[in-house]
């Protein structure tokens, strides 16, 4: 099924033993477009933190809320992000030690979005113990993408300017972002115009720009080919 990441920030995100807030954001791989994580806002449950959620916990989507087949002691108790912001393979390393996951960068973790995760382990506590800085560790992975940070960047068609990222489409179960939303302004009446991430040459974050391997008039007809996603929630 395809969501809006707009839509899923309107949806509670409920633990298994009660609410832990809402979705703030969406990191994923500009690669490979697998999301590895739902950034969570707790609200007041656990005041100015934010918290890591990645698609192996993740459960079904309903009208009103995701669950996450976590409990709430569970993700109070994860490594903090905060310290290790922007994520560093370091955090990542501890992170999934932490939830006894298996790397997604080793054999035999996600490579590309969750399907075929295995099966869900009970999560250790308490936390481990930190893992050893090295350079190895330190690294940022440049391909790992904040679909807030995006939303606004200019879309580039290979003959010009065609408009600017206005959401991304996921499909769920799988994790995977499937589209880029783009919204034309005055170029084609303000119509929203569906890229498949395929289509997506390189994202460029110093200039804020997505640029893409079609000319606008393809682009007008690809988005026309590709199968309509829900309204937002949000307009």
């Amino acid at each position: 099924m395809l969501h809006r990441i707009k839509e899923l920030r309107e949806k509670k995100l409920l633990a298994m033993d009660g609410p832990i807030g809402h979705v703030k954001d969406v990191y994923f791989d500009d690669r490979s477009w697998a999301v590895r994580y739902l950034v969570a806002n707790p609200g007041s449950w656990l005041a100015e933190r934010r918290v890591l959620i990645s698609p192996h916990a993740l459960g079904p989507v309903s009208d009103d809320a995701l669950q996450v087949n976590l409990t709430r002691h569970q993700i109070e108790h994860c490594p903090p992000i905060e310290a290790h912001e922007p994520v560093s393979r370091r955090y990542e390393a501890a992170y999934y030690k932490y939830y006894g996951w298996p790397n997604y960068w080793d054999e035999g973790g996600m490579l590309g979005g969750s399907i075929g995760f295995p099966s869900m382990a009970t999560p250790p506590l308490p936390p481990p113990e930190d893992s050893p800085a090295d350079s190895d560790r330190d690294h940022v992975d440049p391909h790992l993408q904040s679909a807030h940070t995006l939303t606004g960047y200019t879309i580039e068609a290979s003959d010009g300017r065609l408009g600017h990222v206005g959401d991304f489409v996921l499909s769920v179960p799988g994790w995977n972002v499937r589209q880029v939303i783009a919204a034309t302004g005055h170029w084609f009446s303000s119509k929203e115009l569906l890229l498949p991430t395929d289509k997506i040459e390189r994202i460029d974050c110093k200039d804020a720009k997505v640029f893409v391997r079609l000319t606008q008039a393809g682009i007008l007809a690809t988005s026309s080919a590709s199968a309509p996603v829900p309204p937002s929630e949000s307009r």
